[in-house]
């Protein structure tokens, strides 16, 4: 196992890298690797708690299916996001499917060693209360925009969370592998809805459009639409 080269990976993460250097240490003594091949689950809604993940390289798709067949995409998440901590908590099933959109890299901390930890130093449970306290305080803010917010605020809002890791890592990125109906599918917004609003922000220079992808060309000007 390459511990030196998973915690090189993991630091980028503004959780991780915060984290008590004992806590990182016992994380990654208990983590094992995990690979997906493109369209396969990690798991389910309803399957049981099997530990906490990160991704180390690849993308995962976070959604969840209804009885008719009609997805809620809530995330693409990517290097170094963290999931699956809300079953630690609460010890009940996973409330989301979670897919590898292509080939992907995991590390997993399996349940029952990681509650070993836990039950060891349970001052690190307020660790992973921060850990999942951080994605509690993005869904209320995308609850209040859907309701009060115009959809090209959203969607500004939306990239930005995504070119900042969902507030994670401590680099930017310019280019997203974002095709335009998934991240329609995130917004609750039309296919062509979505279009005509990225279309205006390339028609401003803020992004290019191009296929499967969005390149940000003036993250500045795209902070402000996300906020305006």
């Amino acid at each position: 196992m390459d511990t030196q080269k998973w915690h090189a990976q993991l630091a980028t993460g503004q959780w991780f890298s915060h984290l008590p250097a004992a806590f990182q240490h016992s994380l990654l003594a208990h983590a094992r690797p995990r690979q997906l091949a493109a369209g396969q689950y990690l798991f389910k809604r309803g399957d049981p708690p099997c530990g906490l993940y990160a991704v180390l390289d690849g993308t995962l798709r976070i959604s969840a299916v209804n009885e008719h067949g009609k997805e809620a995409l809530l995330s693409l998440v990517e290097l170094p996001y963290w999931f699956g901590e809300i079953c630690l908590f609460d010890g009940l099933p996973r409330t989301h499917d979670a897919c590898a959109v292509g080939p992907c890299t995991l590390l997993q901390v399996p349940q029952h060693a990681l509650l070993k930890v836990l039950d060891e130093s349970p001052q690190y449970w307020r660790d992973l209360a921060l850990l999942m306290s951080q994605k509690l305080r993005l869904s209320f803010i995308n609850i209040e925009q859907l309701s009060l917010m115009p959809a090209s605020v959203r969607l500004a809002h939306r990239l930005l969370m995504i070119v900042e890791g969902y507030g994670d890592t401590e680099r930017s990125k310019s280019v997203l592998q974002l095709p335009q109906e998934d991240l329609a599918a995130m917004l609750s917004l039309s296919r062509q809805t979505t279009n005509a609003l990225l279309k205006d922000l390339q028609a401003q220079g803020i992004v290019r459009l191009g296929y499967g992808e969005i390149e940000i060309l003036d993250a500045p000007r795209l902070r402000e639409a996300a906020h305006t």
